[in-house]
């Protein structure tokens, strides 16, 4: 039976200078770039975190799990591993994971491909890009929880 009351769903692509921010739901299966959060020498900037949780209340999380393209664990396996626990913890919702490979590199390309187009006129930032690809991981999580 298919869901009629949409989840809102938040999901992060973790980096060691950003982590990028995307939300969507499960009803319409979309997810859209919301921004990045920057990670400094004090560490991750958790208040804004919490302040996209307590605007979008969303019921569930998903953290990208960086892989290589032979599927093992990436470099920052470890330091998304803790960060994903960190949110739950701090969030007091489902964490989710999925894949994240070359979230990034396919984030950068449309976004590329939509300013040689006109779709979008502003300059591409490190910020676009990580927004993007957390909204590419959302979709693929989507994929997947849709069964398609």
């Amino acid at each position: 039976m298919p869901e009629t009351r949409a989840r809102v769903i938040l999901s992060f692509d973790f980096g060691l200078r950003r982590i990028g921010i995307a939300s969507g739901d499960t009803v319409s299966g979309t997810a859209a770039p919301c921004c990045a959060v920057a990670v400094s020498e004090r560490g991750i900037d958790w208040a804004a975190i919490e302040r996209l949780i307590k605007q979008f209340q969303p019921d569930a999380l998903v953290v990208g799990s960086p892989r290589n393209d032979d599927g093992s664990a990436a470099r920052l396996g470890g330091a998304a591993d803790q960060f994903a626990a960190d949110l739950a913890a701090r969030a007091g919702r489902p964490v989710h994971r999925t894949d994240e490979f070359a979230s990034s590199l396919e984030a950068g390309a449309r976004l590329k491909q939509q300013r040689q187009s006109g779709q979008r006129r502003r300059r591409v930032q490190r910020d676009d890009i990580d927004s993007a690809a957390a909204a590419i991981i959302l979709e693929r999580w989507l994929t997947d929880e849709r069964g398609s």
